[in-house]
């Protein structure tokens, strides 16, 4: 670890790996067991191979069996319910066809499901979002199981889809492995005027045809919404972590860039990207503590999305590393607020990629030592190859690219150095307190809402929270608790919903906050949340004996969370339990009874809602 890496970054990471040592040796030593080997179709029976390969042309077939050649394992998210997603249709021959060129061959080996919360927000499917995570991890399992690999291009992009393709692949951490990413839509509607229109439909200013006009204007063709969510901050940290081509991450999917560059990661799987071969590391040498490191800074420099708090801690668990949220918050008092991206700032993720994007904050954060510089990456360069942004050289048809430095400075309004940050901490805070464990996300909240102490509501839906709002029964300081809302309760949603009506109530001057188990991403936007409060309530959390009317204090700057009550008297305070009704609907239709075990099995929020240990 370089002398110039940031005191606290280094103190993080060494304690991250002393805490992980057995795990992560253990991790390692079976790595290096399936390494040794022999590659797939020799290894295999002759029926076995035969199954592996009777669907492919027969030059793949010689290459693969006679040649030894290298075989890449395509695994994609593929669908065209997903904006996101739809571009990945044309890659698998995109990929194939390099991957012949390079005389080497791809084969598809499976898919895995991609949902979007934005058409399940509300709905009953919000409640398996969460454990889709986990779900996918297992597809990409199964399609890596086939065993006939010798390295492996991920295609997803969206909120649980990242995650659970990296949960799987590290545990498939033998194989060199790319991430092939399909950038962003072009900018609609903008993302605050979309916004104002949701807070005067809740008010009943605006119909539902006037909303719906607005929504289709912000989300309006093939991409990632431009918002700086789950989504678009997973693309960020894949970046941080140098899994992608450098500079992939947002570049338009009609872009005429894409396409070499999904080339050039066919390339880099292969070691034979730039002017000589290098060997591309397996991810699971790659994804050690010092890379989930960089990914938790990258994070918090971006103020990118709470529900990283939860999908990272699982991400290092599956590469043997154990982190938590005191990890994260002891980096949040270092790591500077490079970007204001909505929900953070009115910029887009579009005009974050015209400030210099992912490159400017990554360079600007290895030049200040808050960042591992000796990492490994899937490119010969190191993470400093991560600083720069791709151009396309000479003619289109030659697939050439090059690279240049994204610094200097382009627009402070949206990025910023750290010299001169747009605050010196990071986007995220730990509460803790007598009502548990939560993060919020501070990075959009004005700073005099830092700090709210006003009486409880208790609600056990955020239904329940809309209908309040609507009756006029929430015009005061308030901090709102909606609970069963956590992994085991209902699989934790998303309570996006709710951030209209509250937005609205604040606007009205009152002081005003959440505290829920559930999840809110950056959608909490400007009113304090403490959001993934652990234990949840479903669990015995401290949440489920919160009365209306209990005096309720969250102080982000403090970093305090807690019902304002003398010790004894919370102590003997009874301790509710989930509505049966609500339990019972809960867990049956639209495929929600298929999850059952999942939320049986469902570890806490921090320690990253995992149903598979």
């Amino acid at each position: 670890m370089s002398s110039s890496t940031n005191p606290t970054v280094r103190d993080v990471t060494d304690r991250i790996r002393e805490r992980s040592q057995g795990l992560r040796g253990a991790y390692l030593t079976r790595l290096a067991e399936i390494r040794a080997r022999d590659r797939g179709s020799d290894r295999m029976g002759c029926a076995n191979v035969a199954h592996a390969v009777a669907g492919i042309p027969a030059n793949d077939k010689f290459r693969v069996v006679t040649e030894r050649a290298p075989n890449i394992g395509i695994v994609t998210a593929y669908n065209d319910m997903l904006s996101a997603h739809a571009p990945y249709q044309g890659y698998p021959d995109i990929i194939k066809q390099e991957a012949r060129r390079l005389g080497a061959t791809a084969q598809v080996a499976g898919g895995v499901p991609a949902m979007c919360d934005g058409v399940t927000q509300g709905t009953p499917g919000m409640e398996l979002s969460l454990f889709s995570r986990d779900l996918i991890a297992m597809s990409t399992a199964v399609a890596l199981t086939h065993d006939m690999f010798d390295a492996a291009l991920l295609l997803g992009v969206c909120d649980k889809i990242v995650p659970g393709l990296l949960i799987g692949a590290l545990h498939f951490g033998h194989l060199p492995t790319v991430f092939v990413p399909a950038g962003p839509m072009p900018s609609g509607l903008s993302n605050g005027a979309k916004s104002k229109v949701r807070e005067q439909a809740a008010q009943g200013l605006v119909g539902r045809q006037g909303l719906l006009d607005a929504e289709m204007a912000a989300y309006h063709t093939v991409g990632t919404c431009t918002f700086y969510g789950t989504a678009n901050s997973n693309q960020m940290l894949l970046e941080a972590m140098g899994l992608h081509v450098p500079g992939t991450a947002f570049i338009q999917p009609g872009d005429a860039m894409r396409e070499t560059l999904t080339r050039e990661a066919v390339r880099t799987v292969l070691g034979k990207a730039g002017e000589a071969a290098f060997n591309c590391p397996p991810i699971g040498e790659m994804v050690d503590e010092r890379c989930i490191v960089n990914a938790m800074v990258a994070l918090l420099a971006t103020g990118g999305s709470t529900n990283h708090l939860i999908h990272w801690v699982a991400v290092a668990r599956a590469a043997g590393i154990l982190i938590d949220w005191d990890d994260f918050s002891k980096l949040s008092d270092v790591v500077p607020l490079l970007s204001r991206v909505y929900p953070n700032g009115s910029a887009d993720v579009n005009e974050f990629q015209a400030s210099g994007g992912p490159g400017f904050v990554i360079g600007e954060l290895v030049d200040a030592g808050l960042m591992h510089a000796d990492v490994l990456t899937v490119r010969s360069g190191g993470i400093r190859e991560f600083a720069n942004i791709p151009a396309l050289a000479g003619d289109a048809g030659e697939h050439r690219l090059q690279w240049t430095p994204a610094a200097p400075l382009k627009n402070e309004a949206v990025t910023r150095t750290v010299a001169s940050p747009f605050s010196a901490t990071g986007g995220l805070k730990l509460l803790s307190g007598n009502l548990g464990r939560s993060v919020i996300k501070v990075s959009s909240v004005p700073d005099d809402r830092h700090v709210i102490e006003a009486p409880a509501r208790v609600f056990d839906s955020q239904a329940a929270l809309q209908k309040a709002f609507t009756a006029g029964e929430l015009e005061c300081d308030v901090v709102c608790v909606v609970r069963w809302q956590g992994p085991q309760a209902n699989g934790m949603p998303e309570l996006h919903k709710l951030t209209p009506p509250l937005s609205v109530l604040q606007g009205k001057g009152f002081r005003v906050a959440l505290v829920t188990d559930g999840r809110m991403s950056g959608a909490s936007g400007k009113i304090p949340a403490a959001i993934h409060v652990s234990p949840e309530a479903a669990a015995g959390g401290p949440l489920a004996k919160v009365r209306d009317g209990d005096l309720i204090r969250l102080d982000s700057v403090a970093g305090t969370l807690a019902v304002l009550l003398p010790e004894d008297e919370w102590a003997a305070r009874e301790t509710a339990t989930q509505p049966e009704a609500q339990r019972i609907a809960g867990g049956h239709g639209l495929g929600r009874e298929l999850f059952a075990g999942m939320r049986r099995n469902a570890l806490t929020a921090e320690e990253g809602a995992c149903s598979w240990l």
